[in-house]
């Protein structure tokens, strides 16, 4: 190869990185559940897709949106951090007024939720589970 296809190669390399590290922070995320709280829908070391967008715009590290278009509905599986700080994965039961959730896990015999540490703010909010691999 020449030096310059070898510079665009590299240019289209890391331009492909940069995208996808962009989309990754501000629009689709990825993980992998772990525990059983959510099973039978969601068991463990299945890898979901999280839009970040779902319910409004919250930038990378930051606690609040700076700006929110919409709200779980009732049965919108969330990720959000627990009053504790511990990233979770459960169902929007409800949304109470003050800006609130009832997040439960669909087994309840395993499931750590809000009828142990009580409702959680939706700026906890992280995105909405939209894929399930």
């Amino acid at each position: 190869m020449r030096k310059k296809e070898s510079a665009a190669v590299i240019l289209a390399i890391f331009s492909a990185l940069i995208v996808a590290f962009m989309l990754k922070l501000f629009f689709f995320d990825f993980m992998v559940a772990q525990g059983e709280s959510m099973s039978p829908a969601i068991s463990s070391g299945r890898v979901l897709i999280i839009n970040r967008l779902a319910y409004g715009f919250r930038p990378p590290l930051q606690k609040t949106y700076l700006c929110r278009w919409a709200q779980p509905d009732e049965g919108n599986i969330v990720v959000f951090y627990t009053p504790s700080g511990d990233l979770a994965v459960k169902r929007c039961a409800s949304v109470l007024s003050g800006g609130r959730f009832m997040a439960l896990g669909d087994n309840s015999l395993e499931s750590y939720d809000s009828r142990a540490y009580g409702p959680v703010p939706l700026d906890n909010i992280l995105g909405k589970v939209v894929g399930i691999k």
